[in-house]
């Protein structure tokens, strides 16, 4: 008996007016689409995911879901039912018994719904988790209100919804072009009784900057553990043309020597992320005597802590990095350091502080023979 859950990614998503669609919105260090489809790993009743993504999402696809295990993506189509559609077909060879379909947009699906929407689904072809109303509903025409309808025979529609493979496939091809609001919708027009489950308020859609903001609100409460890290680097001058920091290539008269690019900016904050959740330092993640790590990009580095606190159900609150140097002069790229930095971590531009100084001549920054850099991260991590 196997279970696949088909996550729909395929939307523009843009309703929340910003310019990446919704699904690939980072929130907390983590995507949407991420949440979501790490949900699904998660439970023990699924054995594969597959995602519907757009003609043009392969970019934020991959970077959304870097070092999971996936069924491979499938494009959607025009409408979300053509997506699904695709989706479904896509799956044929692999012959699923059930499949949970899921809109990407619902990063809080838990385990618990999971498990009643399958517990349900052993009994029934569909199965579809639901809201209770709660408001006055009332029908209306133009600005005037024109009646009121029962709630009591109203409910809220939710994913994923859930149905034996065979027959949701059959449906899709019967009534492909006819654009159904949902799934269910559409299982009810090929005469298949979808049954029922209780949904859960959290499982709500993502739709608009509000939505984001309450999600966000939703990870945080629970992330008490509140740490901090300290980095400090330093790297000497060599003969060179430019020398990197903080991620921004900067022309000057010297390089910087070290086994990667040396960007001793980077090197620090990494280490303060390290040492925010007590993982070592970067010699221990990235070894100088490995020869792999010559000449790397230090945005590596920088990416692999932060993932690591992802790892742990974390976020990153706020990095404050100080590069102490008599040249180059900082100020000139504070700006495109601190949105370099904010885009390896995903996180907001105001998140990420960069400052620079002079040791007033004194010491080797003073005698212009390195680059020294000091940089504190707090973290946010699950009790």
């Amino acid at each position: 008996m196997t279970s696949i859950a088909l996550i729909v990614a395929a939307g523009k998503g843009i309703r929340t007016g910003l310019d990446t669609p919704k699904q690939y919105i980072e929130i907390a260090g983590k995507s949407v689409l991420r949440r979501s489809i790490e949900a699904f790993l998660a439970h023990p009743g699924i054995d594969n995911v597959c995602v519907v993504i757009g003609e043009k999402g392969s970019p934020h696809y991959n970077d959304a879901v870097s070092g999971l295990d996936l069924l491979p993506p499938v494009i959607g189509g025009a409408t979300r039912q053509e997506s699904v559609r695709n989706g479904l077909e896509s799956l044929i060879d692999l012959a699923p018994e059930f499949v949970l379909i899921h809109d990407a947009a619902r990063p809080f699906v838990s385990e618990a719904l999971i498990s009643r929407c399958l517990e349900k689904l052993a009994n029934s072809d569909a199965v579809l988790p639901c809201l209770p109303m709660t408001d006055s509903l009332k029908s209306f025409d133009g600005g005037r209100i024109t009646g009121a309808l029962n709630r009591d025979e109203i409910v809220a529609a939710q994913t994923p919804q859930c149905f034996a493979f065979n027959p949701i496939l059959a449906a899709h091809r019967a009534f492909a072009g006819e654009n159904m609001t949902d799934d269910t919708a559409l299982a009810d027009r090929a005469g298949i009784e979808v049954a029922m489950v209780t949904g859960e308020t959290e499982n709500f859609k993502i739709t608009t900057v509000d939505d984001i903001d309450r999600a966000r609100a939703m990870i945080t409460r629970n992330l008490t553990d509140v740490r901090t890290g300290f980095g400090f680097d330093v790297h000497a001058f060599e003969t060179g043309e430019s020398v990197w920091l903080g991620g921004v290539n900067i022309p000057h008269d010297k390089g910087l020597k070290g086994h990667s690019d040396a960007d001793v900016a980077l090197h620090a904050l990494t280490d303060a992320l390290l040492g925010s959740i007590g993982a070592g330092d970067i010699g221990t993640h990235f070894p100088p005597s490995d020869a792999q790590w010559r000449g790397a990009a230090s945005d590596r580095f920088l990416r692999h802590a932060g993932d690591l606190i992802s790892g742990k159900g974390g976020m990153i609150n706020h990095v404050d990095l100080t590069i102490i140097c008599e040249a180059p002069r900082i100020g000139p790229h504070r700006t495109a350091m601190q949105e370099r930095i904010a885009d390896i971590l995903g996180l907001e531009k105001e998140r990420v502080s960069i400052k620079g100084t002079t040791t007033e001549k004194l010491g080797f920054t003073g005698r212009s023979e390195g680059i020294a850099a000091q940089a504190i991260a707090t973290v946010r991590l699950p009790e």
